[in-house]
């Protein structure tokens, strides 16, 4: 049987995780600025399940595995940033909606969603750190798997839908390609400054 009083505290743990400001935030709110928010729906839903599988698999024991092998905790640090450097770029030589968008004017996909989230020691940390303080919530590591993915799996979707929306409701204010370039380097250097923790 899951215990009632630590699963409301680990939801209030996913949804506070969920929330801040990190690379999914920023990269769904600039989806969702750009592309609308049916457009951003894969990548949210890629985000999503990211999430929820890293932390079902440190819920599992899984990510012992990970804490144990420091070479494999650099070498996805380095492709993390790598990958968010990437996407800081597209994000920041879009331009506005109308202009010709070229090959930067498709939305990420379910793919990338889950690339960002497996690639992302901020995700790993928090799966990590989530399934060491919830590990006396359910009886076995399956039910705990499932659980915490599933608590992650619906704090996740709301707080990413609340970003897109951020986006979408921002990009109702820009009318000038001017705009539309100053909001695209502050996202993208956001992206950006979201790597220093990483490293930290």
């Amino acid at each position: 049987m899951v215990d009632p009083e630590l699963l409301a505290s680990l939801i209030v743990f996913a949804l506070v995780g969920t929330l801040t400001p990190g690379g999914a935030t920023i990269l769904i709110a600039a989806s969702g600025a750009r592309f609308g928010f049916r457009s951003s729906l894969p990548l949210l839903l890629g985000i999503v399940i990211g999430l929820a599988s890293l932390v079902a698999l440190a819920g599992a024991g899984i990510g012992t595995l990970l804490q144990s092998a420091p070479a494999l905790q650099t070498a996805m640090r380095i492709a993390g940033s790598a990958y968010f450097l990437w996407l800081a770029s597209k994000i920041a030589r879009a331009g506005s909606p109308n202009l010709d968008r070229g090959d930067a004017a498709e939305p990420e996909t379910v793919i990338s969603g889950l690339v960002l989230l497996w690639l992302n020691p901020k995700g790993w940390t928090m799966a990590l750190g989530a399934s060491a303080a919830y590990s006396e919530l359910a009886p076995s590591p399956a039910t705990l798997a499932l659980v915490m993915g599933g608590v992650f799996a619906c704090a996740a979707g709301l707080a990413l839908t609340f970003w897109c929306a951020g986006g979408l409701m921002l990009s109702r204010l820009l009318t000038t390609d001017r705009q539309w370039r100053i909001l695209n380097i502050t996202l993208a250097l956001l992206l950006i400054a979201s790597i220093a923790p990483m490293w930290l």
